[in-house]
């Protein structure tokens, strides 16, 4: 019998089999799941294979997790040599940034749509609380919605207050299973409470001190649309870790520096200084966005650390 992961509590699984039963799950003593050095064995969107294990049919045991089609994973937040798979089997990813209150930088978006990429999972990226951008911040808005259009990113602009950009993101989100992600404080669970009126999720204000918001969810869960599909929200995260990839594979996830790489003279090229590099000469005729390229040289100089 097969059901899905809907929420992980440590050594608990929340699962949903084929015709909407709920059950309680552990798993069957170590599971060896490919050659994934995670934390955590079963993650939320893996469809499992299942034991019922108690009389009233409560609960259950995981004996097996069906090959996953993809999974996104991060530093372990314990250990930086291990990985923590926030979720699997998704279609899209939207990660959900703020301009305002607390500012989402650029990096972090840019290491979201790394590892999107690397995942083969289709990322969207949405600014959210736009009822509190004034000029400045829909001048910096303009620039990335261009930027991000360029490389082929889908972006929207939503409020919940105004009541804005929802109908296009329930557009977005129907039907699929959608991971949810982004710093605490952008207003997630504002979102999800409008998406499901019945969940009244916590929602905590930005914390002024630090700007930076409060850890409201811990554990990543999935919920069902009543349109259609389902999410996966998953904990506020500070830092994205990037995890597996090499300097020499992180151009091929900026989708606007892969289509160039071929015109390198050198294959093993990291479009710093080299001779012959087709990205700095589509820098210099204006073909590429200097932001995003500073971005790649970013991400690059962060993966050296690691790796040497």
């Amino acid at each position: 019998m097969q059901a899905r992961v809907y929420k992980s509590t440590g050594s608990w699984y929340q699962i949903k089999d084929e015709l909407g039963n709920n059950y309680n799950a552990r798993i069957k003593g170590i599971l060896k799941i490919d050659e994934i050095t995670s934390t955590n064995p079963v993650a939320v969107g893996d469809l499992v294979e299942i034991e019922l294990e108690s009389e009233d049919g409560q609960s259950a045991m995981i004996t097996d997790v069906v090959e996953r089609r993809n999974y996104i994973n991060r530093q372990s937040p314990k250990t930086k040599h291990q990985h923590h798979i926030v979720a699997a089997n998704l279609d899209q990813s939207v990660l959900i940034a703020t301009l305002k209150e607390p500012r989402t930088s650029q990096g972090f978006i840019d290491r979201f749509l790394v590892a999107s990429e690397a995942y083969h999972v289709p990322p969207v990226v949405l600014f959210n609380k736009s009822d509190l951008y004034k000029k400045k911040e829909m001048t910096v808005l303009e620039e990335w919605e261009e930027m991000y259009n360029q490389a082929g990113y889908k972006v929207l602009l939503c409020s919940v207050k105004e009541m804005k950009g929802l109908e296009e993101l329930e557009q977005i989100l129907k039907d699929k299973i959608t991971l949810f992600s982004g710093h605490s404080g952008v207003g997630k669970s504002t979102l999800i409470n409008y998406l499901f009126p019945d969940l009244k999720l916590r929602t905590k204000d930005v914390s002024e001190w630090s700007g930076k918001g409060l850890h409201t969810t811990t554990f990543a869960e999935m919920f069902d649309l009543p349109f259609g599909g389902s999410i996966i929200d998953t904990p506020g995260m500070r830092e994205f870790g990037l995890v597996d990839i090499t300097r020499q594979e992180l151009s091929h996830y900026f989708p606007e520096m892969r289509n160039l790489l071929q015109d390198c003279q050198f294959n093993n090229c990291l479009h710093l200084e080299e001779p012959g590099c087709a990205i700095k000469k589509a820098l210099a005729e204006g073909r590429m966005n200097v932001d995003r390229y500073i971005s790649y040289c970013k991400i690059l100089d962060s993966i050296e650390e690691k790796q040497y």
